[in-house]
């Protein structure tokens, strides 16, 4: 692996909006920076940035809340619209307590309310996670390929929390070009113990490295990681999701 990787932000990218083709609002930015995806590049994107573009944006005024949606509301002080959308983006609810909701989404996410949120959005409005992240991942580099010519992955990210750690952490919920799981298994450590249970998630490593540089209000949507030496192949997102008969959580 590599000794060495640059994350570089990638300023200039327009506000997206619903129809916008997410490749050449990146292309935009990476024109205003001075930037070009080269071959080996890992292209990170938030999913706010995804889900704009696709209209997957809620105006909380059109939303009429069902009863269980009230009493949840009423119960821990919560706007009742915006807690029907995260009832209506929800496969499960995990856990609901103090005020939290913990939710798994159709797409087999576990995380505070269904991935719905309210922040980088108009006010009044709440975004939702992109349908089909990993599709979305894999238009968006196959029309910057067509573009720049260029061999590169591309990650989309959202922020989630995490069980026993304070704090939350870029995770990929969308992937394409690359392999998000590297295997150790059947190699050897360095004293020559098999390694038997080793596979790291790099998708999400690089999401959250990338984050450092995206933050939350710096308005830089999208990253280049580079020197960071994946396997390609078409690995998804999905593939990071724990299956339900090994999840000792549920």
């Amino acid at each position: 692996m590599a000794l060495e990787i640059r994350i570089i932000g990638i300023e200039g990218i327009p506000e997206a909006h619903a129809g916008d083709n997410v490749a050449e609002l990146i292309a935009a930015g990476l024109e205003q920076s001075g930037l070009q995806i080269e071959t080996g590049d890992v292209l990170v994107v938030t999913h706010k940035l995804v889900s704009k573009a696709e209209g997957r944006l809620v105006a909380l005024e059109s939303v009429t809340p069902s009863a269980f949606a009230q009493w949840i509301a009423q119960r821990y002080g919560k706007d009742p619209r915006q807690v029907e959308v995260v009832l209506r983006e929800s496969a499960r609810i995990v856990r609901m307590d103090r005020g939290i909701l913990i939710a798994e989404t159709r797409h087999g996410f576990v995380c505070a309310n269904a991935g719905v949120d309210a922040s980088n959005v108009p006010p009044g409005h709440v975004s939702l996670l992109p349908v089909d992240p990993d599709a979305s991942a894999a238009r968006i580099r196959s029309d910057l390929i067509r573009r720049f010519g260029s061999e590169h992955a591309v990650i989309i990210t959202d922020s989630f929390g995490r069980p026993w750690r304070n704090g939350i952490v870029n995770v990929a919920i969308g992937a394409a070009g690359m392999q998000p799981l590297l295997d150790y298994r059947g190699q050897a450590d360095t004293f020559g113990n098999e390694l038997r249970v080793t596979v790291m998630a790099v998708a999400d490593e690089l999401a959250a490295a990338a984050e450092l540089v995206m933050g939350k209000v710096e308005r830089c949507p999208a990253a280049i990681v580079r020197g960071y030496r994946y396997q390609p192949g078409a690995g998804r997102a999905s593939d990071l999701i724990m299956p339900a008969e090994r999840d000792l959580f549920r």
